[in-house]
């Protein structure tokens, strides 16, 4: 999580609708916060990158761990409180 977007890391079944399933997520943080239609939180829409073997997955891993370096917020990607959860996706 970042001051200004969040990452997901995402596996969905073959009905899997990811769109769907964004504006569900955005929806849902929308209502916990108390955004508005006059004062929305999302932009509109979504950017997304399917990640095709391990090699993929572990560079945007390293990406996302270090965003809040890049950013200077933190010096070094361990220190950053908002990493969320790691957990692996069984790709099987």
């Amino acid at each position: 999580m970042m001051p200004d977007h969040l990452h997901f890391f995402i596996r969905g079944g073959e009905d899997f609708n990811l769109a769907q399933w964004v504006n569900g997520v955005k929806r849902a943080i929308s209502v916990a916060l108390g955004a508005t239609k006059k004062s929305p939180l999302w932009q509109p829409g979504f950017f997304d990158h399917v990640l095709r073997n391990d090699e993929s997955y572990s560079q945007k891993w390293e990406y996302v761990r270090e965003n809040p370096v890049r950013a200077g917020l933190v010096q070094g990607a361990d220190e950053w409180l908002y990493q969320g959860e790691f957990v692996v996706i069984d790709r099987a």
